[in-house]
């Protein structure tokens, strides 16, 4: 079975949407401006890593890339088994399987950004890496620091981070040398995530979860609080607002994933840094990481070499690299045109039917294989709607 993992805060990069301007996925950065009062394009394409660190920045930037690298893959027909995120990416996978709308997760990340930043200001503090530690003693340094520290992300085997005060960190980085840790590595945050410091930003950002109503989803979300699989939209008001005062349990979702029968994980987003975790904590796991549209061909070659529960398989065949899909821009009631049957020639642009008074056109050019939509059936929006043959 295949998972889609989405990354958090950290992984931003200036220029990141650069190589996303000429792609249809690209059309997601206009929605989430005009939903957020910001330009966004401005951020993913102009803005240094100075302005991008700001937490306000780097959440709504992170997450609006990650949905234009699943918009991508929708788009080739690839669906997963399970969907997680690390802190921030747990806001993705909700938005990727339909428990938020695209306009909920956009608010929901500006409201959790604003807040996490204000908190921040109210208790400063600080994060660092301990690495190549076991979990408990990275525990016991924390506990024997006697101050305001502790584990908030539980992230790969000798891959913890610690936070809280300036001072708490530095003293239990400290004894955690003394434990033998090979390295302690400050991070260039602005608060003390996943920690108690995080109270004011849980009170604030408790009624925005509520009033978003998440909803029940097909694809489960294993969650950053408890790693346990949830698909009942009534479970994440109180795990979310959990998650920014709970540390995040991101080896333990992977070790879910596996238990679950999961061997192949997709990191949609920028970076890649949980394409290593996987690897360090799942032995045999298979992994990717998709970033830019250049990623996309190499992505299906790796799930096609997959087994044959994790390839789209349409019509009896598998996708390959010169294969592409077309799919629903809404919601409604798909009417196919009359006059395009398999084997004529598709442009991008090509109208191929309509969706109520929405047209559905082609994203790519090519050689018209088969409708997958019935005319007349209701779809709902990024339903694969007909398979295209490129070359």
């Amino acid at each position: 079975m295949l998972a889609f993992t989405f990354p958090g805060q950290g992984s931003q990069r200036p220029g990141m949407g650069r190589p996303w301007v000429d792609h249809e996925s690209w059309e997601l950065v206009a929605e989430a401006s005009e939903v957020a009062g910001r330009d966004v394009a401005r951020l993913l394409l102009d803005a240094d890593a100075n302005e991008l660190k700001d937490t306000r920045n780097a959440q709504l930037t992170t997450f609006v890339s990650s949905l234009m690298v699943l918009d991508a893959v929708e788009r080739l027909g690839v669906e997963p088994s399970f969907c997680a995120g690390h802190s921030l990416g747990e806001y993705t996978a909700l938005t990727a399987t339909g428990a938020l709308g695209f306009d909920d997760g956009v608010r929901l990340v500006c409201e959790r950004a604003d807040a996490m930043h204000e908190a921040g200001q109210t208790n400063p503090g600080t994060m660092s890496a301990i690495l190549g530690l076991d979990d408990e003693l990275v525990e016991v340094a924390c506990r024997r620091a006697d101050a305001d520290v502790w584990v908030a992300n539980f992230n790969a085997p000798g891959q913890i981070v610690i936070a809280g005060s300036p001072d708490g960190v530095a003293k239990a980085a400290a004894i955690a040398k003394e434990l033998g840790a090979k390295k302690a590595m400050s991070l260039p945050v602005s608060g003390a995530f996943h920690t108690p410091f995080m109270t004011p930003a849980r009170d604030r950002l408790r009624q925005a979860i509520a009033a978003a109503r998440p909803r029940d989803t097909d694809v489960p979300v294993i969650s950053n609080v408890d790693a346990v699989a949830h698909d009942h939209g009534d479970e994440w008001a109180s795990l979310l607002s959990a998650q920014l005062c709970s540390p995040v349990r991101w080896r333990q979702c992977l070790v879910t994933l596996s238990e679950l029968g999961v061997t192949s994980f997709a990191e949609l987003g920028p970076g890649g840094v949980l394409t290593g975790m996987a690897k360090r904590t799942i032995g045999g796991a298979r992994t990717i990481s998709i970033a830019t549209p250049d990623d996309l061909d190499k992505f299906i070659e790796w799930v096609n070499a997959s087994s044959p529960t994790t390839a789209a398989v349409l019509e009896g065949e598998h996708l390959f690299a010169v294969e592409r899909l077309v799919v629903s821009p809404a919601a409604g009631v798909f009417t196919a045109r009359v006059d395009l049957v398999p084997g004529d020639r598709t442009e991008i642009g090509t109208v191929i039917g309509s969706v109520g008074n929405a047209a559905v056109r082609s994203a790519f050019a090519g050689v018209l294989q088969a409708f997958i939509a019935v005319d007349g059936e209701r779809v709902s929006p990024r339903q694969p709607i007909a398979w295209l043959r490129t070359h």
